[in-house]
């Protein structure tokens, strides 16, 4: 894999270790998530799936 700049997301806690990083792949439209404790389990997904997670967690619309 290329080299990849993660940066920390606005929604974390700044604490150590409780911290979601995101990256942009350059080849493709794809954004890669991880856990600061687990920086080898990168979870795939695209700008809009993000996007549509994110409003739905704001707006209480998950379904179980």
């Amino acid at each position: 894999m290329t080299h990849l700049v993660w940066q920390k997301s606005s929604f974390s806690t700044g604490g150590e270790g409780e911290c979601v990083e995101l990256a942009a792949t350059p080849a493709s439209s794809h954004i890669l998530l991880r856990e600061s404790d687990d920086p080898h389990g990168i979870a795939t997904t695209t700008p809009r799936a993000l996007a549509n997670l994110l409003h739905a967690v704001k707006a209480g619309n998950l379904s179980r």
